[in-house]
């Protein structure tokens, strides 16, 4: 018997118990999610990295349904308006780095802007890793 692979969903489901603990995919499922509502306006750049930051040291599921209770629920598998930018875990890990690290830099008095060091320095390979990947 052959079994057709179910298409990925864009919603994890959640635990049924919210105080298990939850791992990294759920917490960048979550971090994901908020980038989105960032994109679409429901949440500043401040409120974002906030947000960010709480759902990679969140510990269980009830945390991160915190994280985004106050917005609307993504919506299901829709045909697209256009043809949709995927980012890969490493360009997403990259941007959510630089985020933080620009966070760290304003919070502690936004002086010399030096997370533009590594934000280069890192992100040539991942563009050039980005762009191998969008070319096949």
């Amino acid at each position: 018997m052959h079994r057709h692979p179910q298409p990925p969903t864009q919603v994890p489901p959640r635990p049924a118990d919210p105080r298990l603990r939850v791992g990294d995919a759920e917490r960048g499922q979550v971090v994901d999610q908020l980038a989105d509502h960032h994109a679409a306006g429901r949440l500043t750049l401040p409120e974002f990295e906030e947000r960010m930051g709480a759902a990679w040291t969140a510990r269980t599921g009830a945390e991160l349904e915190a994280l985004v209770r106050d917005l609307p629920a993504p919506a299901g598998p829709a045909a697209p308006a256009g043809p949709r930018l995927r980012l890969d875990a490493q360009t997403r890990t990259y941007l959510a780095v630089i985020a933080l690290l620009w966070l760290i830099w304003l919070v502690s008095g936004a002086g010399y802007p030096w997370p533009v060091w590594p934000m280069l320095g890192w992100g040539i390979g991942v563009a050039g890793h980005q762009g191998r990947a969008w070319a096949r």
